[in-house]
């Protein structure tokens, strides 16, 4: 049977720690497979990394990892899902707005195969205005800007395949785009509407400011998927074109000035526009290709593929034994 790991990145969650644990244990132990807890404290400054090394005491199936100083929540699940050892990996956050109950929906669709099994808060419970509403905006912009139709991108809860992670690397906040980025690899993902429950203590360390931050991870996750591997395509475009406009304006000057024009006098701020066209595409031109030789050296100096293979099948001729000659 394939293994479970559960990761469960937590900051200053004291409250939610034993009722977490409880519901989380009930429900793996009823699924009758192998599995392991993994709770990553980022630094929380109350009890709750106490009270996890309080219950590792008397649980094999639980481990605890405690990062140095408070990286963010990307960088917890990062961890977690490098210590995972299962072959199916779920993420949900340790504030009890995650019911393990959902856990097994999940897995279904992990076990018809596809490869992120992505949980949807169809009825959230969230104040309207500092968190639905801004959320609705920047799904909307997602699934625009990555071609992967999701209606939840946010949210913890999702279920992975081990070797789908193991493409992936996360930085700055992008834990909440997996699913897109995992689609440049061509993995298959289904979403599966989960209940969204009301956090019964303490206050989300999210506010409306994380709206921004957002927006700015939307552009990013746009560049990687269409970019990545070919920036010249993005930065040469506009090159070309500055370039072209640029040294139609600066042709223009010439034969103004052959004519005998004063091009300063009468087309000063032209000239001046002409030039600075020219400098920006050639600059664009020269960050593409710099892009390019970076692109290759990042892929071809960590040995990294730009391609995911998801099975190789062949026929085996079968194999003679030294008995049967």
């Amino acid at each position: 049977m394939k293994m479970l790991s559960i990761v469960v990145p937590i900051h200053n969650e004291e409250p939610a720690i034993l009722p977490l644990y409880d519901r989380l244990t009930t429900v793996l132990e009823r699924l009758k497979k192998p599995y392991e807890i993994i709770f990553i404290d980022d630094a929380s400054t109350d009890r709750s990394f106490d009270l996890l090394s309080n219950l590792v005491e008397t649980d094999h199936h639980l481990k605890v990892m405690r990062l140095r100083r408070n990286f963010g929540q990307t960088a917890a699940l990062s961890a977690g899902f490098d210590e995972a050892q299962g072959e199916v990996i779920i993420s949900l956050d340790g504030d009890l707005q995650h019911d393990p109950d959902d856990i097994p929906l999940l897995l279904e669709k992990i076990d018809e195969g596809f490869d992120i099994a992505s949980g949807w808060r169809k009825n959230r419970v969230d104040n309207a205005v500092t968190r639905r509403i801004p959320s609705r905006i920047a799904n909307w912009m997602m699934r625009k800007s990555s071609g992967v139709d999701l209606h939840d991108f946010g949210t913890t809860f999702k279920a992975y395949r081990a070797e789908i992670l193991k493409d992936i690397n996360l930085y700055g906040e992008l834990h909440r785009f997996i699913p897109a980025l995992a689609s440049f690899y061509g993995a298959r993902i289904a979403e599966v509407p989960i209940r969204n429950i009301e956090r019964p203590n303490g206050a989300s360390h999210y506010g409306l400011g994380r709206t921004f931050r957002v927006f700015f991870d939307i552009v990013t996750i746009k560049f990687l998927l269409t970019y990545l591997t070919r920036p010249m395509h993005f930065f040469g475009k506009w090159g070309l074109a500055g370039i072209a406009l640029g040294g139609l304006v600066m042709l223009y000057m010439l034969i103004e000035k052959i004519i005998g024009h004063d091009i300063i006098m009468e087309h000063g701020p032209l000239l001046v526009a002409g030039a600075l066209l020219l400098f920006a595409g050639i600059s664009f031109f020269s960050t593409g290709l710099m892009g390019e030789v970076l692109m290759r050296t990042y892929f071809e100096s960590q040995g990294r593929r730009i391609y995911a293979v998801r099975e190789v099948r062949c026929r085996r001729e079968p194999q003679v034994t030294d008995g049967a000659r």
